[in-house]
C-alpha cells in the first residue's frame, strides 16, 4: 500500500530538494517511496507542464509487478501485459 500525502507548509518539498526559495513554492514533483523508505521513482516537472497521473500509476503498478514476478516491464507496459526477463548482460546490445 502506498499512501498519498499533501505538503501544505512545504516542509517535505524542502526535505526532498524540490522547494524553490525564490518562488516560495514547490516544483511540480512526484515521488514513489516504497514501504522500506526507498525512493523508487521521482519526477520533477516544469511549472508549465502538468503531471501525468496515469503514468505515475502505471509506474507504481510496474514496480509492484516487478516485485511480485522478478520481471521488468517495457515502455508502454500495462497491467495484464507480459513482463520481460531481466538480463543485464544484454544491456546496451542490439
Amino acid at each position: 500500500m502506498y499512501p498519498l500525502l499533501s505538503d501544505r507548509n512545504g516542509s517535505i518539498a524542502r526535505a526532498y530538494g524540490v522547494w524553490d526559495k525564490d518562488k516560495g513554492a514547490a516544483y511540480r514533483a512526484s515521488f514513489i517511496i516504497d514501504p522500506k523508505g526507498r525512493i523508487r521513482y521521482y519526477s520533477v516537472y516544469p511549472r508549465e507542464v502538468g503531471r501525468n497521473v496515469w503514468e505515475i500509476v502505471r509506474t507504481l503498478q510496474g514496480i509492484q509487478y516487478g516485485e511480485a514476478t522478478g520481471e521488468g516491464v517495457p515502455a508502454g507496459w500495462e497491467p495484464g501485459d507480459p513482463g520481460i526477463k531481466r538480463d543485464f548482460s544484454k544491456a546496451g546490445t542490439i
